[in-house]
């Protein structure tokens, strides 16, 4: 009997046992546990260089300082240097290396202080690398360029540079707005109270700024009058279109060159300042400082390059059998400028002087129709080609969602 009653609990123990087992399983396999992370180690790079276990010295280009002496103040030998030198012939030129630019040496970490890279910033987005290891050699790179939208807006009180140092705005982008209005806003003629409203891009790099990139959209009202520029590419050429899908561009330029004022205006009964007589000034004079480039308004061809007795240096340009362009006084003339040069719209034909019958150094600016002198403030240019008719779908829905974004942006004086 007694033997009986310990087999049944000896049985009683296995299978409790078991049961236990088979839950501690299932509790180990079902319960979620926790991982612990595998923590890789970082590695530390610029330039695309691991710089972790080196010895990292930045410093800047000083005045007349070549290659050559900011790397044997670091102990390169002549022999390295004449090698890289030869290697970078076709990378980079090394009479291009510009005081002030930065400069970043990376040497080994130990008591040698050997040197391995030389890193130079040609610009703030690209660099060149100089590898001065075992094998010599040179290569190009360029850092990440962030791309930050923002929108800005000014009161004219003076000038568009010093409505944009108001508004804490780069004034790199009021010479980016003088060239997409350059055929339709005197920028040197803009009157206090005129306005602008800017969607444009920002470029960074390292979060700091380096400039302006694209500008999406603008509206400069002028004269109560409001001028509007959209971005648009088309058939893979980027331009831009004012509300109406009209191109911005024209055929002639609004001005020839970057003046201060204009000195004397288009008149048949002008008393000459030099021969105290009145007679016909049948051009526009800009009062501009000697030296200043002088560009041809428009596409044509050099039909005279020379001197012509009172108008000093003078270059005309035929544009097309209606219109001709003169302009006189000039120090000297642009690169390849000669009788029979073709140009283009822009292109640098000569310089602000005071030659010929003038008493101080300006350009005479003259437009001629059909022959005959015209007022050249008064030309009315015809535009470049408009959005064409199978883009327009596209331009019109882009075109009111930038009008709708330019509009919303408030002006510092609150006036809209």
């Amino acid at each position: 009997m007694l033997k009986k009653i310990t087999g049944i609990i000896l049985l009683l123990l296995a299978i409790t046992g078991i049961v236990i087992g088979f839950m501690l399983i299932q509790d180990y396999y079902l319960t979620p546990k926790k991982t612990v992370p595998i923590v890789e180690a970082s590695t530390k790079t610029d330039y695309g260089i691991v710089i972790d276990s080196m010895l990292v010295i930045k410093d800047k280009v000083r005045k007349n300082q070549f290659l050559s002496e900011i790397l044997l103040s670091y102990k390169v030998d002549y022999q390295k240097i004449d090698l890289l030198v030869k290697r970078s012939i076709y990378i980079f030129d090394l009479r291009k290396i510009k005081a002030g630019n930065n400069y970043t040496v990376l040497c080994t970490n130990d008591s040698l202080n050997k040197v391995q890279y030389f890193v130079y910033e040609n610009s703030p987005s690209s660099y060149v690398v100089f590898d001065l290891r075992d094998s010599v050699h040179v290569h190009t790179g360029e850092k990440d360029v962030e791309i930050s939208v923002k929108t800005t807006s000014g009161v004219i009180s003076s000038s568009l540079w010093n409505a944009m140092m108001a508004s804490n705005t780069d004034p790199e982008l009021a010479s980016e707005l003088s060239e997409i209005y350059a055929w339709t806003i005197d920028f040197f003629e803009i009157q206090k109270g005129d306005y602008y409203k800017v969607v444009y891009e920002e470029l960074l790099v390292e979060g700091k700024s380096i400039g302006i990139g694209k500008i999406h959209s603008a509206l400069f009202n002028n004269e109560d009058h409001d001028y509007y520029a959209f971005h648009f590419l088309q058939d893979s050429v980027p331009d831009y279109f004012d509300d109406k899908g009209q191109s911005l561009r024209r055929t002639f330029l609004k001005a020839p060159l970057q003046f201060k004022r204009i000195s004397s205006h288009f008149s048949h009964n002008r008393l000459h300042p030099i021969l105290k007589v009145r007679r016909p000034h049948l051009g526009v004079d800009y009062a501009a400082n000697y030296g200043t480039p002088v560009q041809t308004v428009g596409d044509g061809t050099i039909v005279f390059a020379g001197k012509s007795g009172a108008s000093g240096n003078m270059v005309k340009v035929r544009h097309n059998g209606t219109y001709t362009t003169a302009y006189l006084h000039l120090s000297g003339f642009g690169r390849g400028i000669k009788h029979g040069t073709h140009v283009r719209q822009g292109d640098v034909i000569g310089y602000v002087g005071s030659t010929g019958r003038s008493t101080g150094p300006h350009l005479d600016f003259r437009f001629y129709q059909n022959g005959d002198p015209v007022d050249p403030l008064k030309v009315q240019s015809p535009p470049a080609d408009p959005v064409k008719n199978p883009n327009l779908g596209t331009f019109y829905k882009m075109m009111k969602e930038s009008k709708a974004k330019l509009d919303s942006i408030p002006l510092p004086s609150g006036k809209f």
